[in-house]
C-alpha cells in the first residue's frame, strides 16, 4: 500500500511548480513593460509585445496588447514639428551670420540648439552678453509658438578642461557652467516670459565633450550651451 501512494504521488508535476511558472511568466512580463517604459520606445514596446504573440502563450488566446498611440508619444509628428523649427532657426542663423556660432541637430531626445560660448558670454563670465539677448528673444518667440508652447525645454552650459583662473565667483568649471545656463533660463522666463515649469537648467562642466579636449580649436567647440527642445517621449522622463 506504501509503494502504491508513493507511486501515485509520483505521476504529473508537482502542484507548487504550476504556481511557481505562473510568478516567473508574470515577472518576464513585468520587466519586459519596465524596459519597453524605459527606453520610451513605443516601436521597440510593441515589438517585443509581438514576440509573445501566438506560441508564447504568454497572453489569452494568442493576442497582443493593444498599445494606444499616444501612452509613449508619438515621435514621428515630434520629429517634423522639430524638423521645421530647425529649418526656420538655420534660416535666422544664416541672415544674421551667425551661421557658424549656431549648430542645430535633432537627436533622439529632441532638437538641439547648440550656440558656442562667445555668443552668450565674455572668456571667463557668466553675464549674457547685450547683443545675445536679441538671438534669446527670437528663439523665445519660436518656443512661444502654438505648436510648441508646451514643449518641455532644458538649458545645459558646458565648459572646456581648462581650470578656471584667479576667480572667487567661479571656483570651478561646475559653478560657470552652471550659472552660464541659469542666466539663460532667466532671461527666457523673467523678460521672455516662457513658463517656468516647462524649462530647466544644469551644468555639466568639461564632462560631456562634443569634441576632444587636445587643440584650441577644439576647446572652443566644447565651451557651449545647448538649448534642448525635448520630443514628448523624452518629456515622460521629466519630473
Amino acid at each position: 500500500m506504501r509503494k502504491r501512494k508513493v507511486e501515485e504521488k509520483s505521476g504529473g508535476a508537482a502542484e507548487w511548480l504550476t504556481t511557481y511558472s505562473d510568478m516567473v511568466t508574470l515577472l518576464l512580463c513585468f520587466f519586459v513593460l519596465l524596459f519597453s517604459f524605459s527606453e520610451i520606445d513605443a516601436q521597440k514596446f510593441r515589438s517585443i509585445m509581438s514576440s509573445f504573440q501566438g506560441g508564447a502563450g504568454v497572453l489569452e488566446s494568442g493576442t497582443a496588447m493593444d498599445i494606444p498611440e499616444n501612452l509613449l508619444g508619438d515621435d514621428n509628428v515630434d520629429a517634423d514639428e522639430l524638423a521645421k523649427l530647425k529649418s526656420v532657426i538655420e534660416e535666422y542663423a544664416e541672415d544674421t551670420g551667425l551661421k557658424g556660432e549656431i549648430t542645430l541637430t535633432v537627436e533622439e531626445r529632441g532638437l538641439v540648439i547648440r550656440f558656442m560660448d562667445s555668443i552668450f558670454f565674455d572668456s571667463g563670465k557668466a553675464d549674457l552678453k547685450p547683443e545675445s539677448k536679441q538671438i534669446l528673444h527670437y528663439v523665445a518667440e519660436l518656443l512661444n509658438r502654438e505648436e510648441f508652447k508646451e514643449k518641455q525645454i532644458k538649458i545645459e552650459g558646458h565648459t572646456d578642461t581648462d581650470p578656471i583662473i584667479r576667480s572667487n565667483t567661479y571656483p570651478t568649471n561646475w559653478e560657470l557652467s552652471a550659472i552660464r545656463a541659469t542666466n539663460v533660463l532667466r532671461y527666457l522666463v523673467e523678460d521672455e516670459k516662457i513658463s517656468g515649469d516647462r524649462i530647466s537648467s544644469s551644468g555639466y562642466s568639461y564632462y560631456r565633450p562634443i569634441a576632444p579636449n587636445d587643440t584650441k580649436e577644439n576647446k572652443a567647440k566644447n565651451r557651449r550651451v545647448d538649448i534642448v527642445i525635448l520630443k514628448s517621449s523624452q518629456e515622460l522622463l521629466e519630473p
